[in-house]
């Protein structure tokens, strides 16, 4: 009978990361310059269909006030207006968040804020915003 030879030493592997709160959930956050995959957050792209749907809604001329939105849609004025930002965002903010590229510390929360209506400003402000919320 041959006897397995014992492990001399334990090997270690460290992997840089930290966790991060990401709408009630944990979620790993790997150091920059560290290969990930794409993240699809699905929270921001119905976030997004629903700003594109109720600007859609109006422009159509289904209802005529935000108010009257947010009662058939039984949701407060307020989180209508703010979510309706997204409708204004950059084509290519856009695209990056359907794509899953955006920075991970990119939140919903982070985009309802009022950002600069000029696309091109749109989003060196949202990484400063994002920078200081990551503190």
């Amino acid at each position: 009978m041959i006897r397995a030879k014992p492990v001399p030493e334990t090997v270690t592997v460290h992997v840089p990361f930290r966790l991060v709160k990401r709408g009630g959930r944990k979620e790993m956050q790997l150091p920059d310059g560290a290969s990930s995959q794409r993240k699809i957050d699905n929270t921001l792209i119905k976030a997004l269909a629903r700003a594109f749907r109720w600007q859609r809604m109006l422009e159509a001329g289904e209802f005529t006030t935000i108010s009257e939105l947010a009662a058939h849609e039984r949701i407060a004025a307020s989180y209508l207006t703010r979510t309706m930002r997204l409708a204004q965002l950059a084509p290519d903010i856009v695209e990056t968040i359907l794509n899953g590229c955006q920075q991970v510390d990119l939140t919903l929360e982070a985009l309802r804020k009022p950002l600069p209506s000029e696309w091109a400003r749109q989003g060196s402000h949202l990484a400063s915003l994002c920078r200081r919320e990551d503190r």
